[in-house]
């Protein structure tokens, strides 16, 4: 009875150390550190990134990331070959995510058609806005992301809308993260002047990207309040179709639709 207690004291053991902090998978860690690497840039990464991170020759490296495309966990940028988180990697939020988009889409085409400008769904994900989605202006020349492209907080009007219902602390950790890169003469690149525009936003009730992330754009944001994910709405166009005069009037059809959406979502 003693040994065989013994023995079983013995796999219980082996058992601790397999499940110890210590023990790792590498393919896990590859992964991770994939994720991690894609997670930590706005404009995406490039197959030979990834290699180096992972320490992989490049073909290896591209299988990784091939899966990951398969369960949409990485997006890659058809024409500049460059790899980004996609929306699959918000993982246990993406059911909720879905239904906000299904919920906003009706008033983002509604809003493209009652404004002729392109209308745009966007979330805080990680350190960065993505774009959930987006109904483009039925014009030819028009100001459009592509859905699941990501964007800095700080110079966008979605950026904006979003962080000015954070926590301080909060947008100060992302920033610091990130950075307050000088896009374009127009951005706010000090985080006081940042914070004091923010101050803005909460008070006017939206948000105004003035030529700060594109130097000919301009966008208006409005926040999804009381929504479980952070996001919000915004219309953007080119600068010459979107004068200043026409703020307040795009500002009140934004905060009307984020109102429905809001209100909608209570009734679930």
């Amino acid at each position: 009875m003693q040994e065989r207690s013994a023995g079983r004291q013995a796999d219980l053991v082996v058992d601790d150390e397999e499940t110890a902090p210590g023990y790792t998978v590498r393919a896990v860690e590859r992964v991770c550190s994939i994720l991690n690497l894609l997670q930590a840039s706005v404009d995406g990464v490039s197959l030979a990134d990834v290699a180096a991170a992972t320490d992989l020759p490049k073909s290896s490296a591209f299988r990784y990331l091939w899966t990951l495309e398969a369960h949409r966990y990485v997006e890659r940028d058809p024409d500049s070959a460059m790899y980004r988180l996609g929306l699959g990697f918000v993982g246990m939020q993406s059911r909720q995510l879905e239904v906000l988009r299904q919920r906003a889409q009706p008033w983002l085409e509604k809003l493209r058609d009652d404004l002729k400008e392109t209308t745009n769904l966007g979330v805080l994900d990680g350190d960065a806005v993505i774009y959930l989605d987006i109904v483009e202006s039925r014009r030819s020349v028009r100001l459009a992301a592509r859905r699941g492209d990501r964007d800095p907080l700080h110079s966008t009007a979605l950026g904006k809308a979003i962080a000015a219902h954070l926590p301080e602390s909060r947008v100060r950790e992302i920033l610091d993260r990130t950075g307050m890169a000088r896009l374009t003469p127009n951005t706010i690149d000090h985080i006081d002047d940042y914070l004091a525009e923010l101050a803005k936003v909460r008070r006017l009730g939206y948000a105004l990207d003035n030529g700060e992330n594109e130097v000919d754009g301009r966008c208006l944001a409005v926040p999804i309040l009381h929504a479980r994910i952070p996001a919000a709405l915004s219309l953007s166009a080119p600068a010459g179709r979107f004068p200043l005069q026409d703020v307040e009037r795009v500002a009140h059809a934004l905060t009307e639709a984020a109102a429905s959406i809001t209100a909608a979502g209570a009734t679930d």
